[in-house]
Formats: structure tokens, C-alpha cells, sequence
């Protein structure tokens, strides 16, 4: 009970309107979700999309909201102790805009705009702190279940054919 009443703060940045599409942001998104933050900057910083740098500049902002919010309001978070919780592109509004096409037709297309949020939270010690361990939920344990369910199946014929294979030997002597 003393668990649900301490609630983990969680501290979000957003950078809105960026010239890329929501598709393309996710890709570097993905690469962080679930991560420390010094190791998703790493992350970040090193890969050569050209939406990364915009991401880091993000992540950055959202690690200072939560250094600068814990001043303030006087609570005790430890930025060292900061995972990326959740990185998501929202398709934000359209461009139209006009080719010029043969014979003097003009043919539309449209230029995406994404809008970047990040959010990072503290780490508690039983939390999950990478994306392999952040997939230990029912579904995963159901998943995990079938697969040795399947496992356990196909083995099973196999050893009778081996019996049956043995017992026809000594039928066979």
C-alpha cells in the first residue's frame, strides 16, 4: 500500500512542428525507450539520422526539467538515477504543397510535420530499466508459456518414435 501512494514524478519535454516525418522519428524513438538517460544520449548522439540531434536536444530538455522541477519544488530526485520512460512522434499538421508536372499540370503532395515528446522517471529499484526487462508482463509470460508448450509438444513425439524405434530392434533380434 505504501508503494501506491508514492508516485513516481515523471518529467516530459516536447519539441513541436519538426520537418520530419512521425515515421522517421520513431526509428531513433525506439532506439531509447526504456533506457538510463546518459545511455540513450549516448545512444542518441552517436546515431547519423538526421532527426537525432533534434531528439538529444530533447532528451536534454527533459532531463533539466526534471533537475530544474526538483530544485524548486523541493523534491528529491536523483538525474542520475533518470530512464526514458516513454519517446513519441504525434503527427502533427500537413503541409500542402505543388509539383510542377508535364504539360502544365501541377500534381500536390504533402510535407509531414512531427511533434517530438519525451518523458523521462525515476528509476524505482524494482522498476524495469531496459527494454528487454520492460517486456516481463503477462503477455510476455503468456508468449514465453506457448513457446514452451510448443517445445515440450514437439519433443514429446520424438522420444516415442526413438522408443518405438528401440522396441522394434529387440522385436527384430
Amino acid at each position: 500500500m505504501a508503494k501506491a501512494a508514492e508516485k513516481t514524478r515523471e518529467f516530459r519535454a516536447e519539441a513541436r512542428f519538426q520537418r520530419t516525418s512521425p515515421q522517421k522519428a520513431k526509428l531513433v524513438l525506439d532506439l531509447i525507450k526504456g533506457l538510463r538517460v546518459e545511455q540513450a544520449i549516448n545512444t542518441v548522439h552517436f546515431n547519423s539520422k538526421r532527426i537525432a540531434p533534434i531528439v538529444e536536444k530533447v532528451l536534454r530538455s527533459a532531463i533539466q526539467n526534471a533537475n530544474y522541477l526538483s530544485q524548486e519544488q523541493g523534491l528529491d530526485v536523483d538525474v542520475d538515477n533518470l530512464y526514458v520512460k516513454s519517446a513519441v512522434a504525434n503527427e502533427g499538421p500537413r503541409m500542402k504543397r505543388i509539383r510542377p508536372a508535364p504539360m502544365g499540370r501541377a500534381f500536390r503532395y504533402q510535407r509531414r510535420l512531427a511533434h517530438i515528446i519525451v518523458t523521462v522517471a525515476e528509476k524505482n529499484k524494482g522498476a524495469a530499466t531496459t527494454a528487454e526487462e520492460a517486456g516481463s508482463g503477462p503477455a510476455a509470460k503468456k508468449a514465453t508459456k506457448k513457446a514452451a508448450a510448443k517445445a515440450t509438444a514437439k519433443k514429446a513425439p520424438a522420444k516415442k518414435a526413438a522408443v518405438k524405434k528401440t522396441a522394434t530392434k529387440k522385436a527384430a533380434k
